[in-house]
């Protein structure tokens, strides 16, 4: 198969980097397992995940948009924030998020620390101050003791409240799909239309932003480098940090693990099924238009890739006080 010139040139870069393991040059790793080094921290961040009242209306939680049971999440095409705003951009998964090299799309939060304290005070997402989130969690006596407990203090601060919610996402991931199986050795992991759909990835150039164990989140990309994508959304991507126009619509690779999980696609949540999405990338990304049968190879292969997802009971959270202040109702 002939490579598109562009994402040939692309991965020429990113095979050198390949795994070396049991599926030898292979450019995509399997997910290790995560290992907490301070589980009462990470209990405590799950908490706080979990915990509505981090937002002014006392309604909406970190798992409101990412949520656990839908492969972390909302399966919406832009979520819903405080006074049910519809959201300008599609949420991506939180799960293998401590694998990317920056958070969100656009890459404005270095790490999983930085991006948790920002929903908490965007007025369009859970819209409290982080002064009042902080002033809440210092009311309830319970929280008090496990900042205590984790921090030294029983006093808790936002930068408290992001390590330990950062503490819980690094824990966050998706070891032992079908795929990672395959690439540690079992050769029975794969069907042979599994096998097939992964060489027609992996040949037609996929890999040159999907590689890595997350498979995705490594770099920036403009969506649309062969035709342009048409899309009534209009998120600038990086260009909203740098203000060069040559950085409008590119954003952050999204992660592939769990994919099937996670739809709708892209930024703009604009395709609702893998398929739909294979058929874009197809085009707009490597200049290519797959066939149906081609097409269903992919997905098939794309769905191996749904790991095995966070192991966790909901936590029991710490009860308000009277002194507690009350949430302001969604109007």
């Amino acid at each position: 198969m002939k490579l598109n010139t562009i994402a040939a040139a692309v991965l020429s870069l990113v095979l050198p980097l390949a795994w070396t393991g049991s599926q030898a040059a292979e450019p995509i790793e399997p997910i290790k397992a995560a290992k907490p080094k301070n589980p009462a921290m990470v209990e405590l961040g799950k908490k706080l995940y979990f915990d509505p009242r981090l937002s002014m209306s006392g309604f909406i939680s970190c798992n409101s948009c990412h949520n656990l049971s839908m492969g972390g999440t909302d399966n919406l095409q832009t979520s819903i924030g405080h006074n049910w705003q519809q959201g300008p951009i599609n949420a991506p998964t939180v799960l293998n998020s401590t694998l990317n090299l920056a958070q969100f799309w656009d890459g404005r939060a270095k790490d999983l620390k930085a991006q948790a304290g920002g929903p908490i005070a965007n007025p369009g997402e859970m819209a409290f101050t982080h002064e009042l989130a902080v002033d809440v969690l210092n009311s309830i006596p319970a929280y008090r003791a496990e900042f205590k407990k984790v921090f030294g203090k029983d006093k808790a601060s936002i930068d408290m409240v992001t390590d330990a919610i950062a503490a819980f996402e690094d824990t966050l991931v998706t070891p032992d799909s079908r795929f990672d199986k395959w690439l540690k050795g079992d050769k029975k992991a794969l069907t042979k239309v599994e096998k097939e759909g992964y060489d027609l990835f992996k040949n037609s150039g996929c890999t040159a932003c999907h590689y890595g164990p997350a498979m995705g989140g490594q770099s920036f990309q403009k969506m649309g480098l062969v035709a342009e994508y048409d899309t009534k959304n209009k998120a600038a991507g990086v260009a909203g940090l740098t203000g060069k126009d040559a950085d409008r619509m590119k954003f952050k690779v999204p992660t592939l693990r769990n994919v099937e999980m996670t739809y709708p696609y892209f930024h703009d949540g604009a395709a609702w099924t893998l398929e739909e999405a294979v058929d874009v990338m197809g085009r707009l990304q490597l200049g290519r238009t797959y066939s149906k049968e081609e097409i269903a190879k992919i997905v098939a292969f794309l769905k191996t890739l749904t790991g095995k997802q966070p192991d966790f009971k909901l936590p029991i959270l710490p009860p308000s006080t009277n002194d507690t202040p009350k949430p302001k109702p969604f109007g």
